[in-house]
């Protein structure tokens, strides 16, 4: 089996791997392409690249590739490390997707949900979103195993791939219901294979250091790769508007990459120092390797990066002082070290912290009636299950279908999808509510409680979910299990018949 240099860096401790992003752009034959392949071709020969990121359709535009474009680049002769989202493909075409990579040797990954889409030919597209990035993990899993499916004459199981797939986090978060369904879903992106974890953006050094301290204290041993990004005024600004979703610039960032436009070089030599500065923080802290980004990035500017980084490393922890960018009143995990400015291994405590959201009246409904109904020995429960199996099939089931259909839609904005996950997101329906449909929690896109799509007209329905429980001193409900994707199979039929009948993804988990 080839050797894959980015993981077995990644893997040694003796080693600090650095990947550095490369857009593919818009275009087949166009001068973002070319450029993209040279730029590619002097870090293979450079030799302090262990892998190239390509993104997947950055911003939600369309763009060439990153699949072919790893391909071009494993014959450059350096690691490709492919974005690997969710947001155009239904979970077939990932799946011939994978074959594809596998085929052609392209097995570093990094998974995601991937930007919602912008406008492409004539107009919006649909958004796909159909597996989230737990799923995504699960089927890769799958595959590095074997993937075994049912075929004609009994089950088929392919030979082993050998992908390496990694996962996203942001502990750059402003609300506390962010930032626990964010270390919540991280948990199940590990548990569903994840085998090494990027960190989203942003600029706070206890930031940095709270998700190195998640991470030991739950017990992943797994990489931890920091991300850096070479960050001009006008990315900063985007950032600071969340124009770029999950980007974390606070305005006080933003002041002094302003006033740093007025220096001599127009402030290209602090933001490499920056940059450096991170790096240096993230190898004396512990992290596992770092990410490099940035827009129109020459290849000797990330060389610089990384010498001056190993160079401040040693005295990495004066260097804290330069990452005081707060987000003001924001959330923190852990306590905060008055001595070193980072955080102490003290949980903070969140029992009598304000609800991040309002709790509807209609959720007290909600949870009255799953207790009558939907709680297994309950009356009212076994009374469901009789009539359920006495309507399906019949000239009832139509009528009783639309029945359901029509008061989910007043409560929920019911989509019909037939494998109801309303349970699992304290009664909000992430089929409809949810931009993404994501059913184990939230992407990384949301800011300062609101839904990346719609800001400040949408609260995150994970926000909102994890006020619902908290309110009953049950949030930890979202940090348990992984939601199966929705099975389309049963679309447009009675989530109460599947469900009682055992042909729901709920009802499976019950029985188990």
């Amino acid at each position: 089996m080839q050797s894959n240099r980015f993981k077995e860096a990644l893997l040694n401790p003796a080693e600090f791997p650095v990947t550095w992003e490369l857009v593919p752009g818009r275009g087949a034959k166009e001068t973002a392409q070319e450029k993209a392949l040279t730029l590619a071709g002097q870090a293979a020969a450079g030799g302090k690249i262990h892998a190239l990121t390509l993104t997947d359709n950055p911003g939600g535009t369309p763009a060439m590739s990153a699949d072919f474009m790893g391909y071009e680049i494993l014959k450059l002769g350096i690691e490709p490390l492919v974005h690997f989202t969710s947001k155009d493909k239904n979970r077939n075409q990932m799946e011939s997707q994978l074959y594809a990579l596998d085929r052609a040797g392209v097995r570093n990954l990094m998974v995601m949900s991937g930007d919602y889409p912008a406008s492409g030919f004539q107009g919006r597209p649909a958004p796909v979103f159909d597996l989230d990035p737990l799923h995504t993990l699960q089927l890769i899993s799958d595959m590095n195993r074997g993937l075994t499916y049912p075929g004609i004459k009994g089950n088929v199981t392919h030979q082993t791939s050998d992908f390496f797939p990694g996962a996203v986090v942001s502990p750059f978060k402003a609300t506390e219901a962010e930032q626990m369904v964010q270390y919540y879903k991280l948990k199940k992106k590990i548990a569903a294979g994840a085998q090494f974890v990027v960190t989203q953006l942003g600029y706070d050094a206890r930031k940095f250091h709270e998700v190195l301290l998640f991470m030991k204290q739950n017990g992943f041993n797994i990489p931890l790769v920091g991300n850096i990004y070479i960050l001009p005024f006008g990315a900063a600004k985007m950032m600071n508007r969340n124009d770029l979703p999950g980007s974390v610039v606070t305005d006080k960032l933003l002041a002094d990459i302003d006033r740093e436009r007025n220096d001599p070089d127009k402030g290209e030599g602090a933001r490499i120092l920056r940059a450096a500065r991170m790096y240096a923080i993230m190898k004396g802290m512990g992290f596992d390797g770092v990410h490099i980004g940035g827009h129109n990035i020459k290849y000797e500017q990330v060389e610089a990066i990384i010498r001056q980084g190993e160079e401040l490393a040693p005295r990495w922890n004066e260097l804290i002082r330069y990452f005081d960018y707060p987000i003001p009143g924001g959330f923190y995990y852990f306590e905060r070290n008055p001595d070193t400015g980072l955080n102490l291994e003290t949980p903070a405590t969140r029992l009598n912290r304000p609800l991040d959201a309002d709790v509807e009246r209609t959720y007290g409904f909600s949870r009255f009636f799953h207790q009558l109904m939907y709680e297994p020995g309950k009356k009212l429960y076994d009374a469901m299950k009789n009539l359920c199996g006495k309507v399906q099939g019949t000239k009832m089931e139509g009528p009783f279908h639309k029945l359901e259909h029509l008061t989910k839609v007043v409560l929920f904005d019911c989509r019909d999808c037939g494998d109801c996950a309303l349970i699992d997101a304290a009664y909000l329906c992430p089929m409809s509510q949810c931009p993404k449909n994501q059913r184990n929690a939230a992407c990384g896109g949301s800011f300062r409680g609101w839904c990346e799509v719609y800001p400040e007209k949408r609260r995150c329905i994970y926000v909102r979910a994890y006020a619902r429980l908290k309110k009953h001193a049950e949030e930890s409900q979202l940090d348990k299990g992984i939601v199966p994707p929705c099975n389309w199979d049963l679309y447009q039929t009675s989530s109460w018949i599947n469900y009682y009948l055992g042909k729901d993804h709920t009802s499976k988990r019950q029985l188990r």
